[in-house]
């Protein structure tokens, strides 16, 4: 079973530095660009065959993974509420410079309603250990949120993956018994010529 794990595309907000958290933005015309970029690589990719899409709810991934669907000619799943973005509470909204304005540089140290990292990072084992039960026979595309991917990538691989993750990036993890094995990580090569 394979496993492709994908940041949704470009928004407003991320081009600016507005941390969106759970905040529901859409993706801007480069958003969709880059979800169109991806889904042609994965159509001409020959060494992987994908078998349906599924989201978070947001609908920045949700259009990233109705771009990828439909030109990859697979089904959409419904969305999974346990890939949607960290909360971020207070800070939702405000880019670094509010931030360390209003509660200086040490900002993240601070109680502001944000959901902690093991919040997060067990809410998508959950959802990781389900599909690789119930999906073992199948590739699966997921389009998800930079902070939550990253908080699975600390939790699978104990802090070896710490590069940002990119708008539109691909990860592929295969399933091999109850281990996730590290195929590809936070790959943006379709997006080079933007």
């Amino acid at each position: 079973m394979l496993v492709g794990l994908i940041r949704h595309g470009l928004t407003d907000w991320n081009k600016i530095g507005r941390i969106q958290g759970q905040s529901d933005i859409p993706l801007n015309e480069e958003g969709r660009s880059q979800a169109r970029k991806l889904a042609g690589r994965l159509l001409t990719d020959q060494e992987y065959k994908w078998d349906f899409v599924i989201t978070s709810g947001l609908s920045r991934a949700q259009e990233t993974g109705e771009i990828i669907a439909r030109t990859l000619n697979i089904p959409l799943y419904d969305p999974d509420s346990r890939l949607v973005e960290k909360a971020f509470g207070q800070v939702e909204g405000l880019t670094a410079e509010e931030r360390e304005t209003l509660w200086g540089v040490d900002w993240k140290q601070l109680d502001l309603g944000q959901e902690s990292d093991e919040a997060i990072q067990e809410r998508a084992l959950s959802f990781l250990k389900e599909i690789g039960e119930k999906y073992s026979d199948n590739n699966v595309l997921v389009i998800s949120h930079g902070g939550l991917l990253a908080q699975l990538f600390t939790v699978l691989y104990h802090n070896k993956c710490t590069e940002r993750i990119g708008n539109l990036s691909l990860t592929i993890l295969e399933k091999k018994d109850h281990n996730w094995d590290m195929r590809l990580y936070n790959c943006t090569r379709h997006l080079e010529d933007i």
